[in-house]
């Protein structure tokens, strides 16, 4: 055992695809590779003749606390062992290889995992020996191919880093964060109505003043106010702000 205790209590979420290690060289990729799945959430980790055996204490202290995938992780003798009970396999494959099978980008393999898990199959994703990755006879149990369309001038990634790819696509998938959201604390975007009065008033106080003097521009001037104030998401407290600034320029306190 490792004699450690404790870590971030992960669970399965659902029917999530197995990672599966052939050949690991490091116990501390191991558990970084935990980390990397931990934070896709994904939990089944499966070790394919790991080169010092297993358990290593030293996975456990790379892992950040991703304890429980490690402490369930199971380990078998071959590739054949390790795929048995799956329906479908992805291996990833960095290099080029003269094998016909189809070929997915880590988008496309993650949307195909998520089709698959979706009707109920289970699924695994092979990843290769740090050194040279996964060799033919390993990649001849896979159902299709995954490579990372990066750089073709430096495509190096750690085992880790590999795993996070997939592990982050794999979240990504289903994932419904918007792309842009305006952090409003404890206020909220304003309303329409909120905007139009702030702008009748200060419509008002630059008519007051002559600013808008100049009935030709005034019209676009006008406009180019309000395109200012409606590019972006305005928040309630901000127009507040905007009110008594406008409002303490029009009529300033006298100074004693």
């Amino acid at each position: 055992m490792t004699g450690r205790d404790g870590g971030a209590p992960l669970e399965p979420i659902g029917n999530t695809p197995v990672v599966i290690l052939v050949r690991p060289q490091m116990a501390e990729n191991i558990g970084t590779t935990a980390r990397a799945m931990a934070n896709g959430g994904l939990f089944h980790l499966r070790l394919v003749s790991p080169r010092d055996g297993w358990p290593q204490e030293r996975a456990w202290r790379a892992s950040s606390g991703a304890d429980r995938i490690l402490e369930a992780a199971t380990v078998h003798e071959s590739v054949d062992d390790a795929v048995a009970d799956l329906h479908h396999v992805y291996a990833t494959c960095p290099r080029p290889r003269h094998i016909i099978k189809p070929v997915l980008t880590a988008r496309g393999g993650a949307a195909e995992l998520r089709a698959a898990t979706g009707r109920g199959l289970k699924v695994g994703l092979m990843f290769g020996p740090e050194r040279a990755g996964l060799d033919n006879e390993d990649m001849a149990r896979a159902d299709a191919l995954i490579r990372y369309p990066l750089n073709p001038a430096f495509m190096s990634l750690n085992l880790a880093q590999a795993v996070m790819i997939m592990a982050y696509e794999w979240w990504m998938a289903e994932d419904q964060t918007p792309p842009h959201e305006l952090m409003t604390n404890e206020t909220h975007v304003a309303t329409k109505g909120e905007l139009e009065n702030f702008l009748q008033h200060l419509e008002r106080e630059l008519d007051s003043c002559g600013f808008l003097r100049n009935e030709q521009k005034r019209p676009g001037m006008v406009r180019n106010l309000r395109h200012f104030f409606t590019r972006g998401e305005v928040t309630e407290q901000e127009l507040r702000t905007l009110h008594g600034v406008v409002r303490e320029l029009a009529h300033p306190r006298r100074k004693d």
